[in-house]
């Protein structure tokens, strides 16, 4: 998959994709005999079936958000929604959602939402929960 299926323009990249990498990386490190066995962790934090679910999930969103014009707050929290419960049944099958990929993923879903033109600022505003577009997570 190229990296432009990974990243939107202009858009912080999809966690999944800095997790694949981190894999690989690490991969070649051991190959090269530059980092110990030991001191490898990525693979074991984002295996390959976990980090494709993931990004299969967030490629959803991203067409979903493209496909909206003008959305109403309720079609914008809908379309997050769905990813959450997305998320949340990869997490109950990976069990691999921590801390840091939380705050990845809620990252991701908010700014993915600014560039799909989405005001996200009056979103929340307008909701008063600055957590509107993660609500539901299990996460």
């Amino acid at each position: 998959m190229s990296e432009a299926a990974h990243t939107l323009p202009g858009m912080i990249e999809r966690p999944s994709q800095r997790w694949r990498q981190e894999v690989l990386e690490q991969q070649q490190a051991l190959a090269a005999g530059t980092l110990a066995p030991d001191d490898a962790y990525a693979e074991r934090l984002w295996p390959l079936s976990f980090s494709d679910a993931v990004d299969a999930a967030l490629a959803v969103y991203d067409a979903d958000l493209a496909r909206l014009a003008d959305p109403s707050d309720d079609e914008v929290l809908a379309t997050a929604a769905t990813l959450v419960r997305r998320l949340n049944g990869i997490d109950d099958e990976h069990g691999r959602i921590e801390t840091d990929e939380r705050e990845e993923l809620c990252e991701y879903i908010e700014a993915a939402a600014i560039a799909a033109g989405v005001d996200v600022q009056g979103l929340y505003e307008r909701t008063d929960d600055r957590e509107a577009l993660t609500a539901g997570r299990d996460w």
